[in-house]
């Protein structure tokens, strides 16, 4: 797969909106612009304006992955994705490739909680199991642990790898370089976080998600307005 950045935003938002506001799907351009462009639940968060967008669509037409959905009397056009048809999978393989598209590299625990809306997980079993399906129809890699953390992450593979963070090199593969021959004392080792570090960081994990929680409440709010 080779979809640029853009692509793999305007896919992905299309898949999402579908699954989280049915009522306002197809999507407009405008709809489009404003899902794409959100500053919650995207990673990175850009800019993109309707020459960007329609030029996404118009690759994505001719990859078979979206089309032109306005139907008799729509006052502006819309969109809709197709990538059942062009890649079946099932629910839950489609909303944990969305949020990888949306949010790039994710362990199975941010993946569990961010598809919530999409199609719930009872489990984290249930999560790495669709990644397996996913990692063997080669649509999904993993990609290794960021340091401090427990679980490996997980990137989807429909990009063209031109954005995509640099993987993880094995250790041996690494050429041998001869250590230098110390001068000094070495650099004490960095203090272990601290169980205080990690509630402060909990804490602050659980107010951004608060936060993009009612930010997606008053997105939806006005794509219906727009809508209607």
């Amino acid at each position: 797969m080779d979809l640029t950045s853009a692509e793999i935003r305007v896919l992905a938002c299309l898949i999402e909106k579908q699954r989280t506001t049915p009522d306002a799907y197809p999507l407009s351009l405008n709809a489009l612009r404003l899902a794409c462009n959100q500053s919650t639940n995207r990673d990175p968060v850009v800019q993109y304006d309707d020459a960007v967008l329609r030029d996404a669509l118009h690759r994505l037409e001719r990859r078979g992955y979206t089309r032109l959905a306005s139907g008799a009397g729509s006052r502006a056009p819309k969109y809709r994705h197709l990538l059942a048809e062009a890649l079946p999978m099932a629910d839950d393989e489609q909303a944990t490739l969305c949020v990888l598209m949306l949010r790039g590299p994710q362990t199975p625990g941010e993946l569990k909680q961010r598809t919530e809306r999409m199609h719930p997980f009872a489990d984290l079993a249930g999560v790495h199991e669709t990644l397996r399906r996913l990692i063997d129809r080669g649509l999904v890699a993993a990609q290794g642990r960021r340091p401090g953390q427990k679980e490996e992450r997980y990137t989807q593979l429909l990009s063209d790898g031109a954005d995509a963070p640099d993987m993880p090199t094995p250790a041996a593969s690494a050429p041998h370089t001869p250590a230098p021959i110390a001068t000094s004392a070495p650099p004490a080792p960095a203090p272990a976080p601290s169980a205080l570090d990690a509630l402060e960081e909990r804490v602050a994990s659980l107010e951004r998600e608060l936060a993009q929680l009612r930010a997606e409440r008053q997105e939806r709010s006005r794509e219906q307005i727009e809508w209607t």
